[in-house]
Parts: structure tokens; sequence; C-alpha cells
């Protein structure tokens, strides 16, 4: 079991599934991982498959060679097309040195009426913001996006994302979106990312960590009405603790979906 583990561990989780083709769910997966077939190579290298036909393991040895070949060409956005957004996950391991986080404030929830005051943007190193009417500039911003293959959000595929698309549109790159939120839920992590964080031990600064959501447009809205830049420098430092505590959020979450996948292949 010990070099089972460290053997799975070698491996990005997108290498390891099965998921993104046709009439396979996750009863057919984890059949598939208990015939011993653990990887794209492994399925490949088998001639036979118990309870599929000659004619449908030929038509998947297609797919999984497609779908290598886009992985190794770095091509994520083929992913976009054939993984459900439930699984984007997966991708994150291959994919999370070419990762951008990504979290935007607005005057208000409502994308036909109202505006992204903020963008922050985290590449696991530096964050970057951008602000409205000060330095947000769509085209330094789309050509900033374009660097990255995967885009990681919370609650992003609901809120962020269909908001920026309205407001910009084709700012965004065509690349998948892990949308942590997709998988917190079924890790039994409930709220909100502050709420995720706080059961998680993650800690953010004395006075930003008593801030929640609607903070952030006071913030905004004092900022505008007195111009003073100590309400700007607390949402951007908010803003920043969104961008680089959802990191650690997503790499627990990942390491925990992989966990599960390491239990189906020994249970």
């Amino acid at each position: 079991m010990k070099y089972l583990k460290e053997w799975l561990l070698l491996y990005a989780v997108i290498t390891n599934s099965f998921i993104f083709l046709e009439r396979v769910g996750d009863k057919i997966e984890k059949n598939i991982w208990s015939n011993g077939i653990r990887t794209w190579d492994n399925f490949l290298a088998r001639k036979y498959i118990k309870g599929m036909s000659r004619h449908r393991k030929l038509y998947y040895d297609r797919k999984i060679l497609n779908a290598r070949k886009a992985l190794y060409n770095f091509d994520s956005g083929y992913f976009l097309r054939i993984l459900p957004q439930s699984e984007i996950w997966r991708l994150y391991e291959f994919f999370k040195e070419d990762a951008v986080f990504l979290d935007i404030e607005t005057t208000g929830l409502s994308k036909n009426n109202n505006d992204i005051t903020v963008f922050g943007l985290y590449d696991g190193l530096i964050t970057k913001t951008m602000i409205k009417g000060i330095n947000l500039d769509y085209g330094a911003l789309k050509k900033e996006l374009q660097k990255y293959k995967l885009i990681v959000t919370f609650n992003g595929a609901s809120f962020d994302l269909p908001f920026i698309e309205k407001q910009y549109p084709n700012l965004l790159p065509k690349v998948p979106n892990f949308d942590v939120r997709s998988v917190t839920d079924r890790l039994g992590l409930k709220g909100g990312l502050k709420q995720i964080e706080k059961t998680l031990g993650i800690k953010r600064g004395n006075i930003v960590d008593k801030f929640y959501g609607g903070d952030a447009l006071t913030l905004w809205r004092m900022y505008r009405a007195t111009g003073d830049d100590y309400y700007l420098n607390l949402l951007v430092e908010y803003n920043e603790y969104d961008i680089m505590n959802l990191k650690t959020v997503a790499e627990h979450c990942v390491r925990e979906m992989k966990g599960r996948i390491f239990n189906a292949f020994i249970n």
C-alpha cells in the first residue's frame, strides 16, 4: 500500500482519469481502476478490458491518445471541452505552474447593473491588483490573463466569470476554470471561502480578518466618498488575502480528492 501511494503521488491525477470518456461516470471509472488500470498508459497497453467491447476499447484508445497529446502540448483548452466542471480539479497538478488565482470585487451582485471595482490576480508568487479608475486597463489585463492555462476561483463559475464576461466580453482566455467551490461541499467543507479558511486554520491579517464580502463594498464606497487611500488599501489587502488563501484551500482540496482516488485503488 505504501508503494502504491508513493506511485500515485508521482502522477498528475489527470492521467489517472477516465471520467472524460463518453458513458464513463464514477462507477465505471472505479471499475476500470479495479482492473489494475490506473493510468492512461495502463489502459492503452491492454488489448482487452473486462465488460468492454473491442470496438469501444479502440474508440476510448483514440480519445485517450488525443487527451494525452493535448496534455503534453499544454493545451488546457482541450479539457475545457471534455471534462465536466465538477472534475476540472483534476487538471490542477499538471497546470499549477501556469495557474492564476482570480477574484473580483464589485459594486453589487447583478452583472447587468453593477461594476467591477477590483481585479485580483495571484500566480502563486506575486499578487497583481487592478482597480477601477486607477490602473484597470483592459488591454494590459487581457495580456496578463493570456499567460495562464488554468483559472482558479471560488464560486467563479457562477459569479466571477459570468460577471467579467458581461462587463468585459472576450477578456478571459478559453481555458478551464477550477472552481474550488465545486469540490468543497463534496469534502464536507461548508460555507464561503472565509468560513472554510477558519475550518482549515488559515489566517488573515488582524484587521481584514474581521471583514466579510459585504465589507468590501463598504470599503469601496468609503474610498469613493472620502478619497482616503486607507480604505482602498484595506480593500486591496482584503482581496489579496482572498486570492492567496484560495491557493491554500485549493491545494488542500486537490490533496483530499486525490486521496479519494488512492482509496478507490485499494478498495
